[in-house]
């Protein structure tokens, strides 16, 4: 297990136990020695890591953290779109490739694309990249031995006629690019996705969602006009691709609580603090 790996571990193991114990107002000390470490460092390491002090951390539990976010933004992605703009304050702009797939294209898969993947060490964790010519067509996180596998597997599967080709040098650009600094990609990017027709809509409303701010799974649906589609909302946020570029880890459940990510929670509220906080 690499450092930042463990590093990333132990700050989501703190958020875990902050999370379950916020109504005792556990102590630096005690969340320190939770995940064996001294006060000082786990005060840096948490801090560098999460983008604001475990005492600030502290002062919303998860729920009322989302639920705040939620009502201060509410509404605002159809705001955003029926203004018929990208909003100007994202983190970065994206250059996407998108296909809307064909049942030949389907069953083609890929053929005579190039994708070129590797594992990469970042400040959330270790991520598989894949790239093509076209763009970064993968990124996932993976956080074991096994989970590495399994995100090998899944770009298997989602390119299955294509050539795979392991190279850690040639996709380490495009790892520095996209998860340099928190997820807060350094540049403009490009993103190459294949999808239905039902799912690019889905992504494409996605990258309307401001950086620290968030939105619902019914609100997408009604802003790409199907507002009963929102189980097949939820499945095509759910197929994203590139995770973290097409930011799904803002859409939340309209009660205000944080709801599913496939990354997991801890990731994902770190995610939405430290992009709340840049805001």
């Amino acid at each position: 297990m690499s450092g930042t790996t463990a590093d990333y571990e132990r700050v989501a193991r703190a958020i875990r136990y902050l999370d379950a114990n916020w109504r005792e107002q556990p102590s630096l000390a005690e969340v320190a020695r939770h995940v064996g470490l001294s006060e000082s460092h786990f005060q840096r390491l948490f801090t560098r890591w999460a983008g604001i002090s475990p005492k600030r951390f502290l002062q919303q539990a998860t729920a009322q953290f989302a639920r705040a976010l939620l009502r201060e933004h509410h509404a605002a992605l159809p705001t955003t779109l029926d203004a018929g703009l990208s909003n100007p304050s994202r983190l970065h702009e994206l250059i996407v490739h998108a296909d809307a797939m064909t049942p030949g294209q389907v069953k083609r898969g890929g053929e005579g694309v190039t994708v070129t993947w590797g594992f990469h060490d970042s400040p959330l964790g270790t991520a598989l990249i894949a790239v093509t010519p076209l763009g970064i067509c993968s990124l996932q996180f993976a956080d074991s031995a096994a989970d590495r596998r399994a995100a090998v597997a899944r770009l298997r599967e989602e390119w299955p006629a294509a050539t795979l080709v392991e190279s850690t040098a040639r996709t380490k650009k495009a790892a520095r690019q996209a998860l340099g600094s928190l997820g807060a990609p350094t540049g403009p990017l490009a993103v190459h996705v294949r999808g239905t027709n039902f799912q690019l809509k889905v992504w494409s409303a996605l990258l309307h969602i401001a950086p620290g701010t968030v939105t619902t799974y019914e609100e997408i649906a009604g802003v790409i006009g199907q507002p009963r589609a929102v189980r097949a909302v939820g499945s095509a946020v759910g197929r994203n691709p590139v995770s973290l570029l097409i930011p799904c880890h803002r859409v939340i459940r309209k009660s205000g609580s944080l709801g599913g990510y496939a990354w997991g929670l801890e990731r994902k509220e770190i995610i939405l603090r430290v992009e709340e906080g840049r805001g």
